[in-house]
């Protein structure tokens, strides 16, 4: 029994870690869903001055791998399972960043940049500044994205759990898309306001109104897939619960309820 608990933790935070380390890492990337899927842009209004269309973060592709893991730890582990693989996650994360970063600063090779001097096309390429463009990201945007990130699983759990409280060990679609939609409104305006308006320069800072309708964008398009996974929440249950057994897995669901309290 222990044994398959352990292996389970590990699995669930395998894809845990890998998931949130690549969303941070291509998430340097915007991408047009209209474009996409090949319809006109949405030009919304938004608090007038601004007109959005759907341009995400490619990181939001596999995030929502992130949810359901969370979610799924939640249920088997309970706040203390998703705590510690939240801060393992950041204390990754960060190591990742810094590695990244000190990579930049290694001077190239000659030869390197000499062979990739020009694109396919033959316009002048340089290389070694694209690394740097694409790899280091601004220290805004990291430090905006960790504490969104810490706080979105923190506040997950918390509402999951209390919500659990309310539906016992039915209605595990409200729980889990609850506690995800409740936890990534907050995520949605925390890492846009520490990273382009809090520690954003002047220069390039954004304004409230452009801060508001962006996370704006970012959060509908969060709330829909919550939604539409609900089915993959229920799958993953389903064979989480025969891979344990029924004692095991109703075992490890009391525990975790049991300790859940408070929000840290």
């Amino acid at each position: 029994m222990k044994d398959k608990k352990q292996t389970l933790f590990i699995v669930l935070a395998s894809i845990f870690l890998t998931n949130a380390i690549l969303a941070e890492m291509i998430g340097i990337k915007i991408f047009s869903a209209e474009a996409t899927l090949g319809i006109p842009p949405a030009n919304i209004p938004l608090f007038g001055e601004w007109v959005l269309d759907f341009n995400l973060t490619a990181g939001v592709i596999i995030w929502p791998v992130v949810f359901i893991t969370t979610d799924v730890i939640n249920e088997y582990f309970g706040k203390k399972g998703v705590r510690k693989i939240s801060y393992l996650a950041v204390a990754c994360i960060s190591y990742a960043f810094l590695v990244i970063y000190l990579i930049t600063l290694l001077p190239p090779a000659d030869f390197w940049m000499e062979v990739n001097s020009t694109d396919s096309e033959g316009n002048p390429f340089n290389i070694n500044y694209a690394f740097k463009v694409i790899f280091r990201q601004g220290l805004g945007i990291i430090i905006g994205s960790l504490v969104a990130f810490l706080i979105g699983q923190l506040l997950d759990v918390f509402v999951f759990q209390k919500l659990r409280k309310l539906t016992g060990s039915k209605m595990i679609w409200l729980r889990a898309t609850g506690s995800t939609l409740i936890s990534q409104f907050i995520d949605s305006f925390v890492v846009l306001g520490i990273a382009f308006y809090i520690l954003a320069p002047e220069s390039s800072r954004w304004s409230l109104p452009q801060l508001i309708s962006v996370g704006t964008i970012n959060y509908i398009y969060k709330f829909v897939v919550a939604i539409a996974l609900t089915p993959l929440i229920y799958l993953a249950h389903n064979l989480i619960d025969k891979y344990l057994g029924k004692e095991l897995s109703e075992q490890l669901q009391e525990e975790a309820a049991a300790g859940s309290e408070g929000f840290f």
